[in-house]
């Protein structure tokens, strides 16, 4: 199990508490530091079932400059979002747990980071 965080962000603290409480075996990665690829964030993706807007942060200051809310939202914009990921991590929602069962969930919620425990 691994859990991309960002150190500043209450959400991924609070994930952090519940896997420590539970006593789960896991990897931090800040992903801030560390950058995913694009091809670990479609990794990623995959695992999620979602699509690299359903992951966006479009609030932050690097998504306002890019246009991110003007942008496509169909497959053939996919790789331009995945790519702006990559080049602003910022704009990728945190924490996202990857389970032992191969899929992965945002979790912004004690029951999402409860459900990535349970798989």
């Amino acid at each position: 199990m691994e859990i991309w965080i960002n150190p500043a962000c209450s959400k991924c603290r609070s994930a952090i508490s519940v896997l420590d409480a539970e006593g789960a075996d896991y990897t931090v990665r800040r992903y801030l530091e560390d950058v995913p690829t694009e091809d670990e964030i479609r990794a990623v993706l995959e695992r999620l079932g979602l699509e690299p807007w359903d992951i966006t942060r479009t609030q932050e200051a690097a998504a306002k400059e890019l246009g991110l809310k003007e942008w496509a939202r169909d497959g053939t914009s996919r790789d331009r979002w995945i790519k702006a990921l990559s080049e602003h991590p910022k704009l990728i929602q945190r924490p996202i747990i990857t389970a032992d069962d191969g899929t992965a969930v945002v979790g912004r919620s004690e029951e999402a980071v409860r459900d990535a425990l349970s798989r």
